[in-house]
């Protein structure tokens, strides 16, 4: 594609007109686990809020009319304006189109995408894009590209996988890592027997989700620490997508369990060779000196790679076992567009907060000071 590139787009409010293409571009194309077709399904039956719209652009190369690429977009009110973004509400990591191909894009490629995007959306006071990835399976992802695209506050985390599954561990993670893992491994097995299981039936979907929420809301009310999955919708469509990804396994759950106990559960997508970890839920007090959470991660590698896997996303976050067990950071791209004084008034206060949590981020002792403070108060809260 070069800078003389020119598209045209079509919007869809419905995935009735798109599916098929959808579903063509999700087989052929390049995408995340977090555009699967069911996946967003989902997003837009069960997590719309009342009155919100579904935008799916359709991008088309205006000489020949191949399809480019699908975008996902919602358009919304918020503090008394209209927003358009991404089609997310909380369960999508990660903006990424559905691309048709591999052909490599550029900023000037990118950038007349999106005016052709920009073209055919309906009216609204601003749009905010977050959490872009830079790359797609490789190819640089438009939206990272575009002019008015800036790098956010957030990274994303993971591992490549390749060679034999035995040895994985042990060549693509840190020593120390590896170390604990061969240990922790050792340890449970001396208390009944690790195993790794796979939920694959709607049975075993309910006990491990049920496990998995358990796990993961005592150990954050602990924490003092915020979950979505204190809210019934995200809990409904977890469970929902779950249960819809026994007939096609681009969502599992997995449990480790020691003799009949479950120590630790885990949500993940699979989709074009990624293994996509989502929620972990921990038992860290069942054995002392233990780890189930990075055994657990250590054993799914291994599962992944069995399964040919090439890469382990960790998701978006900095928490410090993911350098710990050796994994690659990237930074994200975000994208925040006013078109109204409403809209500059929000935006302004998007980058000057984003900017506040940047310094504060960079200022150990300071982060630390307000982690502190958030988590008494969520505390006091519960």
């Amino acid at each position: 594609m070069g800078a003389t590139a020119r598209y045209t787009a079509r919007l869809h409010t419905s995935f009735d007109t798109v599916r098929q293409l959808w579903q063509r571009l999700e087989e052929t194309g390049l995408c995340t686990g977090h555009q699967g077709l069911a996946w967003v399904e989902g997003i837009a039956g069960r997590l719309m809020p009342k009155g919100a719209e579904l935008l799916v652009v359709e991008v088309n190369d205006a000489a020949t009319g191949a399809h480019v690429m699908l975008l996902p977009l919602t358009r919304r009110r918020a503090l008394g304006h209209s927003v358009i973004e991404w089609l997310s509400h909380g369960v999508c990591d990660y903006s990424a189109p559905l691309l048709a191909d591999a052909r490599p894009w550029t900023r000037q490629s990118a950038d007349a995408a999106w005016a052709a995007v920009r073209a055919v959306l309906p009216p609204a006071d601003r749009i905010h894009i977050a959490g872009i990835p830079r790359e797609i399976h490789g190819v640089p992802n438009p939206l990272a590209l575009l002019s008015a695209a800036r790098d956010s506050i957030q990274i994303a985390s993971g591992l490549v996988m390749d060679g034999e599954p035995e040895t994985l561990v042990k060549r693509i993670c840190k020593s120390s890592f590896t170390k604990n893992f061969n240990k922790h491994c050792r340890r449970f097995e001396q208390l009944g027997g690790l195993a790794l299981v796979e939920a694959e039936t709607p049975e075993m979907i309910d006990e491990q989700f049920g496990r998995l929420l358990d796990l993961r809301l005592n150990r954050f009310r602990e924490l003092g620490r915020f979950d979505l999955l204190t809210q019934a919708p995200i809990v409904e469509f977890y469970r929902n997508a779950a249960l819809q990804g026994l007939s096609d396994g681009s969502v599992r759950l997995f449990g480790l369990r020691v003799g009949q106990a479950y120590l630790a559960v885990m949500y993940v997508l699979v989709m074009k060779g990624t293994l996509h970890a989502l929620l972990l839920g921990i038992d860290q007090e069942a054995v002392p000196n233990v780890a189930p959470g990075l055994t657990m991660i250590g054993k799914l590698m291994v599962w992944g790679r069995a399964q040919g896997l090439g890469y382990f996303d960790l998701s978006v976050g900095g928490q410090g076992y993911k350098q710990q067990i050796g994994a690659s950071n990237s930074v994200l791209a975000e994208l925040c567009e006013a078109m109204s004084l409403k809209g500059r008034g929000s935006a302004a206060y998007i980058r000057l907060r984003s900017k506040t949590e940047l310094f504060v981020r960079s200022k150990p002792r300071l982060y630390k000071a307000v982690q502190g403070v958030m988590h008494r108060l969520r505390r006091l809260k519960n």
